[in-house]
């Protein structure tokens, strides 16, 4: 039994994983990583390190996910199996840099819970838009991460590196899991990152948006088990 370590996305808790971590527990130890230290995708990966098992499966999404292809550089041994969730490879373009920095920027001097719960309609998809409860749990982890730390995390994003020209030395099993209309990392960019890292599985998700983790939680509880159990 391995144990596994999950990293949030962007102004997300624990609570991204709750599904997962009741699905995975009984598969090996659980834990759910802290971003909310580090200034850098880099520093961050770090901070996870030190305080992760000698040995441990990853698991990230989004956000998440730039940071577990940091660790795949930091201390490639150490990861036993790796799955890639609503993520990207690829660095911010300009344009997503200029939106990220109004997002905090209206964060820090206007309403910050309900820019939060108003963002989730651009997220999720189109017939989760009005669910009440996604909407709940995203007012949730916006107020346990703060904006202070969403300006952290924002930062880091928009200075990540491509990391892309990584991806062919990761020969652990990977899983890259994606929803068929995530509108945030759409699934081209998952499928250039099962391309690129050899043998990785993509797995496509039906009628889900970004938040996979919790807007189809049963398919991806399945992928994930299927992935962890396997040789």
């Amino acid at each position: 039994m391995s144990p596994i370590v999950f990293v949030p996305g962007l102004l997300c808790s624990a609570e991204a994983f709750a599904a997962q971590i009741a699905a995975l527990w009984r598969f090996g130890p659980v834990t759910v990583a802290s971003t909310l230290e580090g200034k850098s995708i880099a520093e961050m990966a770090a901070a996870i390190l030190a305080a992760a098992p000698s040995h441990f499966a990853l698991v990230g999404i989004s956000m998440g996910g730039y940071i577990c292809l940091e660790i795949m550089r930091q201390a490639p041994g150490r990861v036993l199996k790796l799955a890639l969730l609503d993520t990207s490879a690829r660095p911010d373009t300009a344009e997503q840099i200029e939106r990220r920095r109004a997002l905090v920027a209206n964060a820090q001097t206007g309403d910050f819970l309900t820019l939060a719960t108003n963002a989730l309609g651009s997220i999720v998809h189109l017939s989760r838009q009005g669910d009440a409860n996604l909407r709940e749990i995203n007012v949730r982890m916006a107020t346990a991460v703060g904006v202070e730390a969403f300006a952290q995390q924002t930062d880091a994003i928009i200075t990540r590196i491509d990391s892309r020209p990584s991806l062919s030395a990761i020969s652990i099993p990977t899983l890259v899991l994606v929803g068929d209309s995530d509108p945030l990392t759409p699934p081209e960019q998952s499928e250039e990152i099962a391309a690129a890292i050899p043998n990785a599985r993509l797995t496509v998700v039906p009628q889900c948006g970004h938040a996979s983790t919790l807007e189809q939680p049963d398919a991806v509880n399945s992928a994930l088990i299927e992935w962890i159990t396997s040789p």
